[in-house]
């Protein structure tokens, strides 16, 4: 593996590099930006796809390197992603890195002229958003799965069939939960600082990104996820995904206002971001979303209601399920939605759109959409005010 001193002297990315055609039968060769824990996990059902090959990764740190070279024996690897980006056999790009370099790692990807698996929450603010819209507008043949695994679930045909012709009457309100619960030692997300989480080994300017600039602290690299300059909490974590199946399905706009209110009540460990939280969208199809989550008691689970006059599609890890209201609908009976969830079908997705130019099952506007909303409600709950979208600008104002 080569040193820090040789990434960091690297130049700038070839953006004239030549966009392969791949044939149906061409194996798509793959990189990796940030084979952290989900990004290993994306590797690997990249890994599973007939017809693929993860042929090089990249990474800040010299441990994830280490770790990725143990999972794909010869794996080509590099400190700086702009090699990568480089190498013209390199078909597509998966990028899993913290939510404030989507931006920067996104944008170079696809102006390196390769196909992007980009993981959620897709932009991390109103400007990431834009400047990322820039550039899927100038490569518009380039294939752009986000990162939002249900938008490939089996689920989306039962929502879509159940929310068809009418079935639950006018639709006023999404109720939505989300809970978790862990032991009173292991906080969520908590993660221990390694002996080896040095300057030496961790490219700190890279990881800082357009972030302000900080001096060298391994607990808000390792625990990003707690520090409002990299992250957007749970809501960018959890709330994200349940928006992305809703506005896939119901193809809702951006929101026309959103609150949220909550607070640091479980773990004083130095976190910014709530662990216990609601959120209030209310959306211009006279549709309000209402999110709850909280990390200290899990018996109400993740899922979804979309409730109607004349009943109510619930979804849940399980199936989605249309629940008559008897008042109007007295002679409707439960169904229950039978198309299964394919495990990795999100992967499999993406590259068959790759090798098929259609469009992903969770494109780029999408995308777009669950991110402003997400950003909205960030922003309200840490200046404590009501925001409004205004839709003519594209500003969020207060």
């Amino acid at each position: 593996m080569s040193t820090r001193r040789i990434f960091l002297a690297n130049g700038s990315i070839s953006a004239l590099a030549a966009q392969r055609v791949i044939g149906a039968n061409d194996r798509v060769r793959l990189g990796i930006i940030g084979p952290g824990a989900r990004g290993q996990e994306i590797l690997k059902e990249a890994m599973a796809v007939q017809g693929v090959e993860v042929a090089y990764a990249t990474d800040i740190y010299t441990a994830r390197i280490k770790e990725v070279e143990a999972i794909v024996p010869g794996i080509k690897t590099a400190l700086d992603y702009r090699r990568m980006l480089d190498e013209k056999d390199i078909d597509g790009v998966l990028i899993a890195t913290p939510q404030h370099l989507h931006c920067e790692h996104f944008t170079a990807t696809l102006n390196a002229n390769k196909h992007c698996y980009q993981e959620k929450t897709m932009a991390f603010t109103v400007d990431h958003a834009k400047r990322m819209r820039t550039a899927r507008m100038a490569h518009p043949k380039l294939t752009v799965q986000i990162g939002h695994q249900s938008c490939s679930f089996g689920q989306v045909a039962d929502a879509t069939n159940f929310l068809s012709g009418n079935k639950i009457g006018k639709i006023t309100m999404i109720n939505a939960n989300m809970y978790r619960n862990s032991a009173h030692d292991k906080p969520q997300w908590s993660r221990p600082v390694q002996a080896d989480m040095t300057p030496e080994n961790i490219l700190w300017k890279s990881f800082l990104g357009d972030s302000p600039d900080k001096a060298f602290d391994a607990n808000r690299y390792v625990n990003w996820r707690f520090f409002w300059e990299y992250s957007g909490g749970n809501v960018y974590e959890n709330l994200c995904h349940q928006l992305s199946f809703w506005y896939k399905v119901m193809g809702l706009k951006i929101p026309n206002a959103v609150t949220m209110r909550g607070g640091i009540y479980l773990w004083k460990d130095g976190r910014e971001v709530p662990d216990t939280m609601n959120v209030t969208m209310e959306h211009p199809e006279e549709i309000l979303f209402s999110w709850n989550s909280g990390f200290g008691n899990d018996q109400l689970g993740s899922n979804e209601a979309i409730l109607g006059t004349d009943g109510t599609v619930f979804k849940d890890g399980r199936a989605v399920r249309l629940i008559p209201q008897k008042v109007n609908k007295p002679n409707f009976e439960e169904q229950v939605g039978t198309t299964p969830n394919q495990r990795g079908a999100h992967m499999q997705n993406f590259i068959d759109c790759i090798r098929s130019g259609k469009e992903t099952n969770c494109p780029f506007d999408v995308g777009f959409r669950v991110s402003i909303a997400c950003r909205m409600a960030v922003d309200s709950y840490r200046t404590g005010k009501t925001l409004k979208w205004d839709a003519a600008k594209e500003e969020i104002v207060g």
